[in-house]
């Protein structure tokens, strides 16, 4: 989850007052204290870190955390809570189960990433796994919109296995994730901005090369995918948005790919020029 990420940095501490802050338990949970949405906890998950792990209830979420400040604990349940709401109300229920490691190199492995260059946090596919440095760095609005993001790819499966386009799984992630956050196009687009008001609009969607970690251009795909899901609800709804999973434009939109790419070039021209 990269787009807008300038915007949602922050060179301060870690943010631990905000909202009403869930009691923090030590490990393991006792299966009738599990928040509602978690009765069914991952079988790995006791033995990921035996005698130090610590765990914090939210009101439908699990945060547990190796080494890490209860009260950062703490205020990522209320994140949590937040961002299964902001799930909720545009795809459907999500389990929010999220872990944090005490460095990336343990959170790159929960992940079996090879890469985690530039982020902070992943989704696999019932988990979100926070990347302590790159999550540090994030504004409050940004660790909001980043968990949201991460816990969209839950829900929806991820990508479900390559049959969902790379532009539209990431977008969107990244509409629910920026959908109520109140920052600005042109602040949450701003690489992307840069260049469309150069005078360069990129050609077509952003493919699956184009999100590889060290793509020259990855803040900017991110950034075009969000903006193309956000054209198609500001134009067909937020529901049809919601059907593209599992179906194609022509179907769903009544627009061919080719017809679609053309409305969303002219859409970036507006929206960011």
């Amino acid at each position: 989850m990269l787009a807008g990420m300038l915007a949602l940095m922050s060179a301060g501490p870690l943010l631990t007052g905000a909202g009403p802050s869930p009691a923090g338990a030590a490990w393991p949970p006792r299966d009738r204290d599990l928040p509602p949405g978690l009765p069914d906890l991952p079988g790995d998950v006791p033995e990921l870190w035996p005698g130090e792990a610590a765990a914090v209830r939210g009101e439908h979420s699990l945060v547990i955390g190796h080494r890490v400040p209860p009260a950062v604990l703490r205020d990522l349940a209320v994140r949590a809570d937040r961002a299964r709401r902001a799930v909720g109300a545009v795809w459907g229920p999500v389990r929010a189960l999220v872990l944090f490691p005490a460095t990336d190199a343990e959170a790159a492995a929960l992940a079996g990433a090879g890469s985690t260059r530039g982020l902070a946090a992943m989704a696999t596919a019932d988990r979100v796994i926070v990347l302590p440095s790159g999550y540090a760095r994030l504004t409050p609005t940004g660790r909001d919109v980043v968990i949201t993001h991460e816990l969209t790819h839950v829900a929806t499966g991820a990508t479900r296995g390559g049959r969902v386009p790379m532009w539209l799984s990431e977008g969107f992630a990244d509409y629910v994730g920026y959908r109520g956050a109140g920052i600005p196009v042109r602040v949450a687009a701003a690489e992307l901005a840069a260049e469309v008001r150069a005078g360069i609009v990129p050609a077509g969607l952003p493919g699956p090369a184009d999100f590889a970690p060290g793509a020259p251009r990855l803040a900017q795909a991110y950034e075009e995918a969000w903006l193309a899901c956000r054209f198609v609800v500001e134009r067909f709804g937020e529901k049809a948005l919601v059907r593209l999973y599992g179906s194609d434009t022509g179907t769903t939109l009544g627009l061919p790919e080719a017809e679609l790419t053309e409305a969303w070039r002219d859409y970036l021209r507006k929206e960011l020029a």
